[in-house]
């Protein structure tokens, strides 16, 4: 029997089995309330209605009261709405005549704080953007199916207006399902992408005018750039990194050298030596904890450690960080 997660869905999309049932409450003038306990659409439509001389039973609503009651609930919110809007609207007033008058009409520098503060000034730079999209992700191996298919509705108009998009991730990337996933869609001709070992943290440039960047390590908090002194500082460090990063369609620097240490093991290595937790490595070069933990046991194998201190020993002598 049909349960109620099963027709788990909008009320605008009424499903097969609670149209048959409504179909055959209005033969019959009534329905149990347990045949309707699977179908809890037909409720949420108001289109059954308590059946005042038995509790067990409801009765039918024709559906154009039904609809008439609903939508005149959602005038009355939508009224509110716009009363609440022309209050706003009027409350703001003054203070725009005095931004105004200021010359501060747009800050140079805005904290914004909390995710969904974020996306939306995101989404609206970047509804905006004509020219070109500078991306720096980090931490791309993360990326879930949910922030995937943000990533896609934000990207779609860009592609449509031929935006040039450039994106700077992390070697790790590169076997990332979901990046390799948004990359496909995307395609080569829309976005060029590159990595390196390390980057920087997340960093968004729309068009040269105003650069996103976290002010928290956990980005709850974010600050949006427009003084152009900082913006064209920030363009200017993503090229940097854009001309030493590798270009995705080439092979990325991880290839095992005469002792069999790649290029990413290196840079664990590195990191081990200055102290850094194995969280903390995973995260710098955007792989999982698992995945830099294989790294630190091809190290100790390769160099004959038996334990995490000898390692360290191991590697300050072994010279494989002087290698280039």
């Amino acid at each position: 029997m049909p349960t109620r997660h099963d027709h788990t869905h909008a009320l605008d999309q009424p499903c097969p089995q609670a149209q048959q049932l409504y179909a055959d409450a209005l033969h019959d003038g009534r329905v149990s309330r347990s045949a309707v306990a699977s179908v809890p659409c037909l409720t949420g439509l108001t289109l059954l209605q308590p059946d005042p001389e038995n509790h067990e039973w409801l009765l039918p609503v024709p559906a154009f009261d039904a609809m008439a009651r609903m939508l005149h609930s959602h005038e009355k919110d939508i009224g509110k709405l716009q009363r609440s809007s022309a209050n706003l609207t009027e409350a703001f007033a003054a203070f725009t005549d005095v931004s105004a008058a200021a010359g501060s009409d747009e800050s140079p520098i805005t904290v914004l704080e909390g995710l969904g503060t974020i996306n939306t000034a995101l989404d609206l730079a970047v509804s905006e953007c004509s020219q070109e999209l500078l991306t720096v992700q980090p931490e791309a191996t993360s990326r879930g199916a949910r922030a995937l298919g943000e990533a896609l509705q934000r990207v779609r108009p860009l592609v449509e207006r031929g935006v040039r998009m450039r994106t700077l991730y992390q070697h790790a990337a590169r076997e990332a399902p979901m990046t390799l996933a948004y990359l496909r869609f995307v395609g080569p001709q829309r976005v060029e992408v590159r990595t390196l070992e390390e980057i920087v943290e997340r960093l968004i440039i729309v068009d040269r005018e105003v650069a996103f960047i976290p002010a928290q390590a956990d980005r709850q908090v974010a600050l949006e750039l427009r003084q152009p002194g900082l913006v064209a500082y920030l363009v200017g460090a993503f090229e940097q990194f854009w001309q030493l990063a590798t270009p995705f369609e080439e092979a990325a620097y991880t290839e095992a050298d005469h002792a069999g240490i790649t290029g990413v093991q290196r840079s664990i290595a590195r990191l081990l030596i200055e102290g850094h937790l194995d969280q903390n490595i995973a995260r710098r070069l955007g792989m999982s904890v698992r995945t830099c933990r294989a790294h630190i046991a091809r190290l100790a194998t390769v160099l004959g450690s038996s334990s995490r201190t000898q390692l360290g020993y191991l590697i300050a002598c072994s010279g494989i960080l002087e290698e280039t």
